[in-house]
């Protein structure tokens, strides 16, 4: 062995501090990624925003002569848009008591609560390794089944209103299920079987809503009977606000969910499951039965999303359009919650706002509401390539840093 080679093994490495190696976990780590993902999605709507905007299609047309115009036109048109999104879903100075300005915050918490629930739904599945897009199914079945008992049966008020809200996550949970037992039987793959799925139930919903089933008795359009009033979630601050007791159910759900994968045996099997199926199966876990009850409580809990919106926003009779997205936005939602329930529930939270002030910007400034979409489709992005956020903000990388000290740690020669 040579000189130079003794010298280049023989340098010690050390290892960065530990103060160090917590601020890159903090820095670069997936909860920070998630923040600058709609900090990032927000600058980018904000360049659509501008470029989008008469005014400053007018005002750059003479830019060269008074670039000032053109900036104070970008400042006025973003400024504006994303003040209206803020007056539309958390507070509003302008109006004339704390009442009203405080009402579109509870609009965000109305809007916020479905996507929630079903946000929980869709990250239990994600946490055992499934993808559930049936979201819009599983809904839809729910209000049927809620909502059939809502305006079918004659109870008093707590009895009503349980079963009704018993029916729908019975509903769902069975319509969840169906993907998780024909996964454990078959093999059959969850995305393509809970996507047919969505059509199902649609179809079969739409035609009850034709049938004497579900059909408003005489009306000619297909749109359910009013859910009567000792089955309709009440409302919380009064009938001046739309915030219902779902947001209430939302939160226990919350809770249940984080009970159950962080403090309960069944979720450690479904952990260990979304870890490695192969090596929770050699440890005596079995995969097939965690992946049925895995969906059948995402398909109940994906259930309160339609039971909040049959019995709490929608009581005046249903179409088949009820489920307004909410499923396909709660991938959304699980994706950037990193299917933690704390996550989800901030996440929800988050577009719950887009929704309520996406109204405002079309109202005030008229901003398309289209834009408040683009933006949760850029977050969507961003959250899938992780790396394109840490080059835009220069975070480092965890993982990679690990990886590269593991490394370097085992290339060294062994002491003597």
């Amino acid at each position: 062995m040579n000189h130079r080679e003794t010298n280049s093994t023989s340098i010690p490495i050390e290892p960065p501090s530990r103060g160090r190696q917590l601020f890159n976990e903090i820095v670069g780590g997936s909860v920070m990624i998630s923040i600058l993902s709609v900090v990032l999605a927000m600058i980018v709507g904000g360049v659509l925003i501008a470029v989008t905007n008469p005014q400053v299609q007018q005002a750059s047309g003479y830019f060269f002569a008074r670039p000032g115009d053109t900036f104070t036109a970008i400042w006025n048109s973003v400024g504006g848009a994303y003040a209206a999104l803020f007056q539309g879903s958390i507070f509003n100075p302008n109006r004339p008591d704390l009442l009203s300005q405080i009402k579109p915050f509870t609009e965000t918490l109305t809007f916020a609560t479905p996507l929630i629930a079903a946000g929980l739904g869709v990250g239990v599945a994600f946490r055992v390794g499934m993808f559930n897009i049936g979201g819009q199914g599983q809904i839809l079945i729910a209000v049927a089944c809620a909502g059939w008992v809502g305006f079918t049966l004659n109870l008093p008020w707590g009895l009503h209103l349980a079963i009704a809200i018993l029916a729908g996550i019975i509903g769902g949970a069975l319509w969840g299920g169906i993907p998780g037992l024909l996964k454990a039987r078959t093999g059959a793959h969850e995305v393509i079987v809970t996507i047919m799925l969505n059509y199902v139930a649609f179809y079969l919903v739409s035609y009850l809503l034709r049938t004497p089933i579900l059909k408003a008795p005489g009306s000619n359009n297909p749109i359910s009977a009013p859910i009567k009033p000792s089955a309709i979630l009440p409302s919380l601050f009064g009938p001046q606000f739309n915030l219902h007791f779902g947001f209430v159910l939302a939160i226990l759900a919350t809770v249940f969910v984080w009970w159950l994968l962080n403090r309960s045996a069944l979720g450690f099997r479904f952990r260990a499951v979304g870890a490695n199926p192969n090596a929770a199966r050699v440890a005596g876990i079995d995969v097939k039965r965690m992946y049925v009850y895995a969906m059948l409580i995402s398909g109940g809990l994906v259930a309160l999303a339609g039971i909040s919106q049959v019995l709490g926003t929608v009581t005046s009779g249903f179409g088949s359009g009820i489920d307004a997205g909410i499923g396909f936005d709660a991938i959304t939602v699980a994706l950037l919650g990193r299917s933690r329930p704390i996550g989800i529930f901030i996440a929800g939270t988050l577009f719950g706002a887009f929704k309520a002030g996406g109204f405002s910007m079309q109202a005030v400034v008229n901003i398309p509401v289209d834009m408040v979409l683009v933006v949760q489709a850029l977050i969507v992005l961003f959250i899938a390539a992780p790396a394109l956020v840490r080059a835009a903000f220069r975070l480092p990388n965890p993982a990679a840093t690990r990886r590269q000290l593991t490394t370097r740690t085992s290339s060294l020669p062994a002491a003597k």
